[in-house]
């Protein structure tokens, strides 16, 4: 078995790690005063890439769920802890029909809680598909400015 290892800069320590133990729903597994790790066997890791934003590195982090209940519950810890989010909804996204919600935590960083549903034959919507986006420039992460994610 394979782990993807994620290290992010943060801000405040604290901050941080009450939006990451709300985030996943568990303490960290090693907490020291400027250093937090959480072991996670759930979520699974979804790694992507593109060319589409103009800055490099790390554009948004995210968490892919397989039903619509754990999309929800994800809302749900996050309205709850009074985290202030984006809900997309429905969208054609990164050639795939999804439905997302958005949050930006302490230092920044653009998170996506979201569930694939079916593929698109292109990045922002399917011409062939009935499903339209009204208007994409509102489909933007709070920092990265790219359309969608």
């Amino acid at each position: 078995m394979k782990t993807l290892h994620i290290h992010i800069g943060v801000k405040n320590i604290q901050d941080s790690v009450n939006f990451y133990s709300t985030l996943f729903k568990t303490e960290p597994t090693k907490l020291k005063t400027d250093y937090a790790q959480w072991i996670l066997n759930d979520p699974k890791i979804n790694l992507s890439i593109s060319t589409r934003d103009a800055d490099q590195g790390i554009d948004h982090l995210g968490i892919q769920v397989d039903e619509q209940s754990e999309l929800e519950n994800i809302r749900t810890s996050l309205s709850e802890a009074d985290l202030s989010t984006y809900n997309d909804g429905k969208t054609v996204c990164c050639y795939a029909k999804s439905d997302k919600s958005w949050v930006t935590d302490p230092s920044g960083i653009a998170w996506e809680a979201f569930r694939t549903t079916d593929h698109s034959n292109t990045f922002y919507k399917d011409n062939n598909d009935k499903t339209e986006i009204d208007n994409l420039e509102t489909l933007t992460t709070s920092n990265s400015g790219s359309a969608c994610c």
